[in-house]
C-alpha cells in the first residue's frame, strides 16, 4: 500500500512549517499525536507487557573488566555509507573514537587523542581517545558507524535475546590497551 508519508511533499511541509507523520494522502491532515483514540490493536486497548531484567549474556570478568556499549553520533546514520558522503556531516563527526572516562584513561596512561585498542573476545579495534566526565569509569563507548581500524562492530557479541531475537549488539566485556 502506499506509505504512511505519501500525504507530505516539501511544498505542504514549507506552507504548513512542518507536517506531523503519519500523513498517508494530500487530503490527511497529519497526526500530531499517535494513538490519540485507540491502538492499533483488535478492540484498540493498549497492551502492557512486564519486563523482567535479564542481565547482559557477556559480563566483565578479570581479562574483560571494561563494559563496551556502541551507538550513533548524530551527524552520522547507520553504517554512514551514505552520511559519509556529505562534506558537513563529516567535518562534525569525522571518524570513530573511543569515550573513555578521565579515571579509566589514567590508568591506561592515554591522552585525549591518543589511539586506544578496545579488544573483546572477538576482535579488536583501535581509535582515538575522547576523555570525558560523561561516561562511567568502568564503561567505554564507540559509535558504529564506520569500517575499517576502528569498527566497533567487531567487537560486538551477537547473542540473541531469548524474547526478541535481536542481537545483543550494545554491550559486552572488553579490556583496554594503548594503541
Amino acid at each position: 500500500g502506499p506509505a504512511d508519508y505519501a500525504g507530505i511533499d516539501y511544498g505542504r511541509i514549507e506552507r504548513e512549517q512542518g507536517v506531523f507523520w503519519p500523513c498517508p494522502d494530500p487530503d490527511h491532515a497529519g497526526t500530531p499525536r499517535l494513538f490519540l483514540d485507540r491502538f492499533a490493536t483488535a478492540d484498540g486497548r493498549a497492551r502492557f507487557v512486564p519486563v523482567v531484567h535479564r542481565a547482559a549474556a557477556e559480563e566483565t570478568d578479570a581479562d574483560y573488566p571494561v563494559v563496551l556499549t556502541t551507538g550513533r553520533v548524530v551527524s552520522q546514520y547507520q553504517s554512514g555509507a551514505q552520511t559519509r558522503r556529505v562534506d558537513e556531516l563529516n567535518a562534525a563527526a569525522p571518524g570513530p573514537f573511543v569515550e573513555l572516562h578521565p579515571r579509566l584513561a589514567e590508568r591506561l596512561g592515554v591522552a585525549e587523542g591518543e589511539p586506544v585498542a578496545v579488544v573483546s573476545r572477538r576482535g579488536r579495534a583501535v581509535a582515538p581517545a575522547r576523555i570525558t566526565t560523561g561516561i562511567r569509569p568502568d564503561t567505554v563507548f564507540m559509535p558504529f558507524h564506520w569500517y575499517g581500524e576502528g569498527r566497533a562492530n567487531t567487537l560486538v557479541n551477537p547473542a540473541l535475546d531469548p524474547v526478541s531475537r535481536m542481537p545483543e549488539f550494545k554491550v559486552c566485556a572488553v579490556r583496554l590497551e594503548r594503541g
